[in-house]
């Protein structure tokens, strides 16, 4: 069993949703996202996204656009990103990793050895936001080999025709895009995920998390009441970048992405227990 599948039966035993919080590699200097990447597990991080900088990050908004730029100006680069991950995992092996990001950098690395490094590193599962379904063969033969799965984004727009052949090929879980447009833009209603998340059930067994839109310890609780997790990403860039300092990361910045994951977890952690007690 993937720790992906793993982690989301021990979780579903527990009758809660996942936290899954993001970072961009490098943001703002390999250092600084090292440290945070470490105290994500104990902050509260279910599972883990991390994003791979690139230059032209077309589903991102302004927010992780610019901590895109950051980790680039600080030297990232797809096998530094692995590096990391292949640092952190040294320390923790049973928290998943996904790697979200783009397909140039993939081609670039070439695909089959971008999979076996990633494996080697201790990847669990790869978004890449512009490989659409028709062409999948370009990665999948390489990531089943290695046992990485290759999680699938959901939109609102997604017709039921195409919501399954976008399954078809999907693993690990499903990531529903909850708004239409670019990251950290606006948020969906809770009116709004009550009635997407129940079709997307029905045609598939695998956890749904939610994300694009997701930003508060309240809206991340209504996520895991209505999902299996909820993927937070801008809100947490904003408080990194908010504490830089010349782009510079200073006393207190880890400390305080951790304690914002701390209180989103502790939400996510209590939402379904609190909503039951209440019924």
């Amino acid at each position: 069993m993937s720790r992906i599948a793993a982690r989301f039966d021990a979780l579903r035993a527990q009758n809660r949703g996942a936290l899954i919080p993001f970072l961009e590699a490098f943001d703002p200097d390999r250092a600084t996202s090292a440290a945070i990447l470490r105290g994500m597990p104990a902050a509260g991080a279910d599972l883990i996204e991390i994003g791979m900088p690139f230059t032209d990050p077309m589903a991102d908004g302004p927010t992780i656009q610019a901590a895109g730029r950051r980790g680039l100006l600080a030297g990232a680069t797809l096998a530094g990103t692995l590096e990391m991950v292949a640092e952190f995992r040294a320390h923790d092996p049973a928290t998943p990793i996904i790697l979200m990001g783009y397909l140039n950098p993939l081609l670039a690395h070439g695909i089959p050895r971008f999979c076996d490094d990633a494996a080697i590193a201790g990847v669990d599962g790869l978004i890449v936001v512009d490989l659409p379904s028709e062409e999948a063969a370009l990665l999948a033969p390489d990531a089943a080999r290695n046992g990485i799965d290759i999680i699938r984004l959901v939109a609102p727009t997604t017709s039921d025709a195409r919501l399954r052949q976008v399954l078809a090929g999907c693993s690990g879980f499903v990531y529903y895009v909850s708004i239409t447009g670019i990251t950290g833009t606006r948020s969906a209603s809770s009116e709004d995920l009550a009635a997407a998340i129940p079709r997307i059930r029905r045609a598939t067994d695998l956890p749904i998390a939610i994300g694009f839109g997701v930003k508060t310890p309240a809206q991340a609780a209504a996520v895991a009441r209505l999902a299996d997790g909820a993927v937070v990403a801008s809100s947490l860039i904003e408080t990194l970048a908010a504490d830089l300092v010349d782009g510079r990361a200073v006393p207190g910045t880890v400390e305080k992405f951790l304690g914002q994951i701390q209180a989103l977890a502790n939400a996510v952690r209590t939402a379904r227990h609190t909503n039951s007690e209440a019924a």
